[in-house]
């Protein structure tokens, strides 16, 4: 869920701020983008060059830089980010934000920000407790801000109780969990297919097809991004996901495809066969290298099941079935055939005619038709937009 989000991180004067460096590598390792943002007293308990180091990114702790009198922009940091977070919150960061005071670098980014705001705090027990505090804690969530709440446990003074940072890990995934939960594919299961299938003649050759599962690929992370559970069945690519939570199988081929297909199906709400699977398998694979031994050379084939044509057969209520179409001739005509045939809710054509669409290219450039022969063209876009766009159909059906 963090995957590529540019978050503030605002950490405060207290002696969890050691904490803040295991949360910037949590944070990174999640895929986000991290600037940290310290207050004066907070670099007393771990330097900036610690948390920029492991940011990759400067530490701002002040207005301006005193070496070079530049300002350091609270407006522009703020609008920059997709998340703030502030762990540890002090008290008295909190009392400030609370309050509308503005005396350092991060109360200002604060007031400025537009996104979404968490804040961990850290404290020892009385002070978490004490009324000032909690008064606080209720302003600041009656603002909108999310409390990602303190656990107990070994405080700073010896104490034991309320007020220890929740762990990194816990943070984080927190942040995730709050984040899918306002997704609007959260709690569905999506299977997409990706790539080529490779149909064996011997052990050295094969019947394949020029995709590079690039169109499969970015589908599948962009439903993860939109908070689907993804199973993403991929033929023979050098593609990878991009998205950590996309459960990738590999298989080789077309009967392989179908085998797990079906075991993905039915748990399935969203179904989206890009794959370029073979419509033909030799009827007997040599066992050992076939040699060259004659001038001409005939192959018997069979034809594969159709994957598609089997899901549509068992399509259940409320399943969403996308097909594509890589037409070169009577394409719209072929692909609302195919659409008919094969009980799918929306179908995505392409043409080997247009430039700049079809295999091994970043780019696409589509139809979409759906069941009741609604028809939407695009114009030649990157194929990560063309992901957008197919996921926003499946979306309004989801709706609708």
């Amino acid at each position: 869920m963090l995957e590529g989000k540019n978050i503030v991180l605002g950490v405060c004067g207290s002696i969890a701020a050691y904490k803040s460096a295991l949360l910037v590598r949590q944070l990174i390792k999640a895929g986000a983008n991290v600037q940290v943002i310290m207050t004066p007293d907070a670099t007393n308990f771990i330097t900036p060059l610690t948390l920029s180091t492991l940011s990759k990114n400067p530490v701002f702790h002040t207005y301006f830089e005193p070496e070079t009198g530049e300002w350091n922009n609270h407006v522009e940091l703020a609008l920059s980010a997709d998340l703030l977070l502030i762990a540890p919150a002090s008290a008295n960061t909190m009392a400030k934000m609370a309050n509308g005071l503005v005396d350092n670098l991060l109360t200002a980014v604060y007031l400025s920000a537009k996104c979404p705001v968490y804040f961990a705090p850290a404290m020892d027990l009385d002070m978490w407790k004490h009324e000032a505090t909690q008064n606080n804690i209720a302003t600041l969530q009656s603002f909108g801000n999310i409390l990602i709440a303190p656990v107990n446990g070994e405080l700073a003074s010896g104490l034991i109780g309320e007020g220890r940072l929740a762990e990194p890990e816990e943070i984080v995934a927190f942040i995730s969990a709050e984040i899918k939960k306002k997704l609007p594919l959260t709690g569905k299961k999506a299977l997409v297919t990706a790539g080529p299938t490779y149909e064996a003649i011997d052990p050295v050759r094969f019947i394949g097809n020029h995709s590079s599962g690039k169109m499969g690929f970015v589908i599948a992370d962009e439903l993860a991004l939109l908070g689907a559970d993804v199973t993403l069945v991929s033929g023979p690519s050098a593609e990878h996901s991009k998205q950590r939570s996309v459960k990738r199988i590999d298989i080789t081929s077309a009967a392989q495809m179908l085998l797990e297909c079906e075991k993905h199906f039915k748990a399935s709400a969203i179904c989206v066969m890009s794959a370029a699977v073979a419509d033909y398998a030799p009827v007997n694979v040599a066992q050992q290298k076939i040699k060259k031994q004659t001038d001409s050379f005939s192959i018997e084939v069979k034809k594969t099941v159709d994957i598609l044509t089997t899901l549509g057969k068992n399509k259940g209520d409320g399943q969403i079935l996308v097909g594509f179409a890589l037409e070169t001739n009577n394409e719209e005509d072929n692909a609302i055939d195919k659409l008919k045939r094969k009980n799918l809710d929306f179908i995505v054509l392409n043409s080997l005619n247009d430039a700049g669409a079809g295999f091994k290219s970043d780019t696409n450039k589509v139809t979409i038709i759906d069941r009741d022969l609604h028809k939407t063209t695009f114009d030649l876009k990157s194929k990560d937009e063309v992901a957008k766009d197919i996921c926003h159909k499946i979306i309004d059906l989801i709706k609708h």
